[in-house]
């Protein structure tokens, strides 16, 4: 695979979220957390399932049965 393979950028993608996701429950769950830290993290989590939608759409094509 090439870094150009959008398949493998899905993929780097769908990690990223499941780490902030790890992330912001451990922090969550900490009861002294930083809440700022907390939204900035809660929002590129929020970006990165756009982008993963929007990549997952151009990957997989419409079917009309």
């Amino acid at each position: 695979m090439n870094d150009d393979d959008p398949r493998e950028l899905l993929q780097l993608l769908k990690q990223e979220h499941r780490r902030l996701d790890e992330e912001i429950e451990l922090l969550s769950s900490s009861g002294n957390c930083d809440q700022l830290e907390l939204a900035r993290m809660k929002k590129r989590k929020l970006v990165l399932k756009d982008e993963i939608q929007q990549l997952a759409d151009r990957l997989i094509p419409d079917i009309i049965a």
